[in-house]
């Protein structure tokens, strides 16, 4: 694997870059996560209303998932800026992004109010959160984990992923507390109370970073002069094929995730009739066990490798498929738990702590932000923002949903065994070649000067 240069800090300013890593990962994932929650049980109504209630659904899905496309673009702007600027500049653009982004959002017209430019002004928020999420996930990881002692990469890796739950755990506790309003104020203005509120998170983020240093691995690569002219162009010409083995990585992280969290919302409440409280307390159940599980993960990887932790994950989550719909299947509100509970605090929690350290041991300081974030965004936007929809669209072609669902995800998780199996064969042929040509380069400059 390629050097990582780590400089551990002091135990106090490992903390401090422990809490800004996390912190400012969970606040935008808290915004990320609003309008998810938001699109299964209320901007189908409101922005996407139409005589079919399923076509609304899907056009509210739509636009959750147009976004993730938007995300690796994010991440191309700002993986160049973290590479060549910087990791914590990068972060506060993004945060602040996400931020104004989410006011705007709880801010905005309904259809009912402004016609088609109601959708639209949303859409476009949207894609200022998939910007600004594209940038983020990378700079928060690689602010935990150059810091790490080299005895614990994969703790202070698996750190930032504690923010995906949490800001989950946010967002579906701020949605429970404003469902609990009379239907008519939720429905005219209770919803919007998340997102307005958020602005106070963005700042308290941007405070706890604004004490932080750059981080050594990239001050080390700055004083050396090997920060790269254009990181874009040095990744995919000297390392796509890493690219290509995070993305397949990514994947069996994002779709389950995005099934066992967001999807289920929609499934238990518009298909088996549950009550759309419990749904969310069980969502929010899973979240905090995860967040629990995740960082215990991390250290069991310090131990035993992060190749095998994650893939003992992935065999899980492509396991527990089938009998997560067996169990909503049961309608009853136990099992409802139960089936949340394994799925995002079980099964899910060895794949996503490992992954941000997973693929930043494939990847050198100078192209590991460009890097990460290609492998990670790109893979988000094939299957994490699809999921929903493509087990919607499932749910309505086939009588025996939970089936074909089931198949998609084990489907998912093989390409992603496969991806993690060839990473240290593909990341040692990488090496080898850029070593040949660096060689051949040299000898090409030897030979002009003497001529």
């Amino acid at each position: 694997m390629p050097a990582t240069h780590s400089v551990a800090g002091k135990p106090a300013t490992n903390r401090r870059v422990l809490i800004g890593s996390l912190s400012g990962s969970a606040i935008e994932w808290f915004d990320f996560f609003l309008y998810a929650t938001a699109a299964a049980i209320i901007f189908d109504r409101y922005f996407f209303p139409t005589q079919d209630p399923l076509v609304s659904l899907m056009l509210s899905y739509i636009s959750l998932s147009l976004t993730f496309f938007i995300r690796p673009f994010g991440g191309i702007v700002f993986s160049h800026i973290g590479d060549r600027i910087g990791r914590k500049k990068t972060l506060v653009i993004t945060l602040s992004l996400m931020g104004g982004a989410t006011v705007a959002i709880g801010l905005l017209p309904t259809y009912a109010q402004v016609g088609v430019l109601a959708p639209i002004l949303l859409i476009l928020c949207r894609i200022v959160q998939g910007l600004a999420i594209g940038g983020e996930w990378g700079g928060a990881l690689l602010l935990a984990y150059e810091y790490a002692p080299e005895h614990r990469r994969g703790f202070f890796g698996s750190v930032p992923q504690m923010g995906i739950t949490i800001g989950m755990l946010m967002s579906t506790v701020a949605f429970s507390l404003v469902s609990m309003l009379p239907d008519e104020q939720f429905e005219a203005w209770g919803w919007r109370l998340p997102f307005i509120a958020s602005i106070v998170l963005v700042f308290v983020g941007l405070w706890i970073r604004s004490g932080l240093a750059d981080t050594p691995a990239f001050r080390e690569a700055k004083a050396s002069g090997t920060i790269a002219k254009l990181p874009i162009k040095d990744t995919l010409r000297d390392h796509w094929r890493s690219v290509l083995v995070a993305i397949g990585a990514k994947i069996i992280e994002t779709a389950p995730f995005y099934i066992f969290a967001t999807f289920v919302v929609s499934y238990a409440t518009g298909v088996l009739d549950f009550e759309q409280s419990v749904v969310l307390n069980a969502v929010s159940a899973g979240a905090l066990i995860s967040t629990i599980a995740i960082p215990v993960m991390g250290s069991i990887s310090d131990r035993l490798g992060r190749p095998a932790v994650f893939m003992v994950g992935t065999v899980l989550i492509a396991a527990f498929a089938a009998p997560f719909f067996l169990l909503l299947g049961l309608q009853l509100d136990w099992a409802v738990y139960a089936a949340v509970i394994i799925g995002l605090g079980v099964v899910w929690p060895p794949v996503t702590a490992t992954l941000g350290t997973l693929m930043s041991e494939i990847f050198s300081t100078r192209v590991r932000y460009t890097g990460v974030t290609l492998g990670y965004q790109i893979g988000a936007a094939l299957a994490g923002g699809t999921a929903p929809l493509i087990a919607t669209w499932l749910l309505s072609r086939y009588d025996n949903a939970w089936g074909p669902i089931a198949i998609y995800l084990a489907v998912l998780a093989t390409i992603s065994l496969v991806a993690v199996l060839f990473a240290r064969p593909v990341v040692r042929g990488e090496a080898e070649r850029l070593r040949r040509r660096e060689e051949a380069e040299a000898r090409s400059n030897v030979t002009e000067e003497a001529q």
